[in-house]
């Protein structure tokens, strides 16, 4: 299972097939993801299912592009996607609808794209919705 995930400039595309239970990000174990701090971000979707649900899959997202929050959060996306893929695929349609349920309980994100972009600017100001200042002199 190969899809794609866009979320503002990032592009994250996750393989997800049979095996132990590794997460990889950019080649990376999943544990070693930078920054410190927002890891466990990364890390909330084995969180809430537990590791049980990890074990007899392998996930491995490549990502590029935006900051390095968009990218987390591209990336945490791109697990939860890649599992529920991989349940419906591969497993039963129960299990996927529990794990989905559950993602979606506690975090709309996980699962669904934030659908915000930057608005184009257009003539008659410096921005996209600013406008020059009127001047009567």
């Amino acid at each position: 299972l190969e899809p794609v995930l866009l979320l503002e400039a990032v592009v994250s595309t996750q393989s997800t097939g049979e095996g132990n239970g590794m997460i990889k990000v950019n080649g990376v174990p999943v544990d070693l993801v930078q920054p410190p701090t927002l890891r466990y971000k990364v890390l909330e979707p084995v969180l809430l299912l537990g590791k049980k649900r990890f074990e007899g899959v392998d996930i491995r997202v490549r990502c590029r592009g935006g900051g390095s929050t968009a990218r987390i959060y591209a990336i945490r996306q791109a697990i939860s996607k890649s599992l529920v893929a991989y349940y419906q695929k591969f497993v039963d349609e129960t299990s996927k609808k529990e794990i989905k349920d559950i993602l979606l309980s506690y975090d709309k994100t996980m699962l669904v794209a934030d659908p915000r972009r930057c608005e184009p600017k257009k003539f008659g100001g410096p921005g996209a919705r600013a406008r020059y200042q009127k001047s009567y002199r």
